[in-house]
């Protein structure tokens, strides 16, 4: 364990990861004061002005916090070292750390690494910007013997020597536009998972990627030459058929990359511990779900389809007609690449809420479109313009925040506007 005895921290937002921090660091014999822009229990309400008045040890950094921005800076000045949540935590952790980033599918892949992990005969906790922060996976009175860790970013940002056992690289696409000055600095926090890497690292990468030359490499693609591949519906390790996606209850070329980098990554996989760890698996709320069938149009809810990469896979996987709900939080992303897939894709498009006109002007000459306020509507539209045989996919491409506290609230909203899901389902 860290120790911190006599050392004073300075931890930057009141949240979940925050508190966990500031928990993890007074356990590890620090004074710790809590600071956040607003009032919240257990801490100092707190502006710049009152950063540049403190001076500490150590500042740790909450991820929803911009690590540049004057309140993170003001405090950094003063201070000594400028940790995030994970780092600090990281460095209280003695166990086996796989590190998963990528712009989709990190979730997913997370818990089928912690599924796969567990079923090979070692304890495993998903956690980080899933689940739990890792601040409170390290005070567990039984800490587990490995961590299937997703990361942001944002907690990319303030790593300084975390070094995971394992790293998975997933994709990336444009993201974050609303934080990020340029698609560059995006994909330079994103990197930084690569940071302290070194050759004995093992490195599972999506085929195609341009990714520092570091670490030992395995790759997997559903469309490209890789180690992992697929063949129809059969992940293939090399040559030899691993196991069919037809005996998981995932579905979608997104799926079976994220199932060929999670069984890339765990030491000691069989293809029957797979295959049967895989079976019993089901995917997460709000990832193209399935919520009802309704006079045999299929509805479903990929509201954590916060970006347009996650838009593109949802699409890609579809094989009926479609009709897209689309819409949210204006990020300042460019959507006119969608066009193609569109056309060939979709045949009605219902947008809403903030970027709601600005997706029905870009693509009003590719697809029929037509744009509402709220989520209720397009909805109700949706289902109105339907045919049996047809999807209704709620895939809105951007975050939620325009109208709802999260993808999370937002895809329940869309559960509970789908009619009579209760008999249905």
């Amino acid at each position: 364990m860290l120790d911190l005895t006599g050392k004073t921290v300075a931890v930057l937002g009141a949240g979940r990861s925050g508190q966990a921090a500031a928990r993890l660091a007074s356990h590890c014999g620090a004074s710790v004061t809590v600071y956040d822009s607003r009032e919240a229990p257990g801490a100092v309400v707190a502006t710049p002005k009152t950063g540049c008045d403190v001076n500490v040890d150590l500042v740790v950094v909450s991820p929803g916090i911009e690590t540049l921005g004057d309140f993170v800076q003001s405090f950094a000045r003063g201070s000594g070292a400028l940790w995030g949540e994970v780092e600090l935590a990281w460095q209280c952790f003695d166990g086996h750390t796989i590190g998963i980033t990528g712009t989709n599918g990190k979730t997913t892949t997370t818990e089928l690494i912690r599924d796969l992990v567990e079923a090979t005969g070692k304890s495993c906790v998903a956690c980080g910007n899933y689940g739990v922060p890792l601040s409170e996976v390290v005070l567990y009175e039984e800490v587990p013997q490995a961590i299937s860790l997703e990361l942001s970013s944002f907690q990319l940002e303030t790593i300084v020597d975390f070094k995971p056992d394992a790293v998975v690289w997933l994709n990336f696409s444009p993201d974050h536009m609303d934080r990020y000055t340029s698609v560059e600095e995006y994909r330079d926090a994103k990197l930084r998972i690569f940071e302290n890497i070194t050759d004995d690292t093992l490195v599972v990468v999506r085929a195609g990627e341009n990714l520092p030359p570091k670490g030992r490499s395995v790759t997997f693609s559903s469309e490209e030459s890789s180690d992992w591949s697929l063949d129809g519906e059969t992940i293939l390790f090399g040559e030899t058929a691993f196991l069919a996606m037809s005996e998981t209850r995932l579905r979608g070329l997104h799926n079976a990359e994220n199932v060929m980098a999670a069984c890339a990554v765990v030491d000691g996989l069989t293809s029957e511990v797979a295959r049967d760890t895989l079976s019993k698996y089901s995917p997460p709320e709000h990832r193209c779900e399935l919520v009802s069938i309704i006079d045999g149009v299929e509805y479903l809810n990929d509201s954590k389809a916060t970006n347009l990469h996650a838009l593109e896979s949802a699409l890609r996987s579809q094989t009926r007609p479609t009709i897209l709900i689309a819409g949210g939080k204006q990020k300042g992303l460019d959507y006119r690449p969608l066009a193609p897939l569109l056309k060939d894709r979709v045949k009605q498009m219902v947008s809403f809420g903030e970027i709601g006109q600005v997706l029905a002007e870009t693509f009003s000459s590719i697809v029929p479109c037509q744009t509402v306020e709220t989520l209720d509507l397009a909805v109700a539209i949706a289902a109105a313009s339907s045919e049996r045989g047809d999807t209704v996919l709620f895939s809105p491409g951007t975050s939620s925040f325009d109208q709802f506290n999260g993808y999370e609230a937002r895809g329940d909203a869309f559960k509970a506007a789908v009619p009579f899901l209760t008999k249905t389902l």
